[in-house]
């Protein structure tokens, strides 16, 4: 099932709500550690992927 029929389509104000309650529950000095975590989280991530790919392309050569 799509996804954007689940969660509907996010507005302008749909974000600006959800900003200002993130900024609200965690406050302004935390948001850039959260952020800063958060893009640490996907460069690992991605990191992982490209790791798999290579070792996925390394056992087909083999074969």
């Amino acid at each position: 099932m799509n996804l954007s029929i689940l969660l509907g389509i996010v507005g302008p104000q749909q974000l600006i709500i959800i900003l200002v309650v993130v900024l609200l529950l965690f406050g302004g000095r935390k948001i850039p550690e959260l952020m800063r975590g958060l893009g640490g989280g996907i460069k690992e991530f991605k990191k992982a992927v490209k790791d798999d790919d290579k070792k996925l392309d390394e056992s087909k050569d083999k074969e």
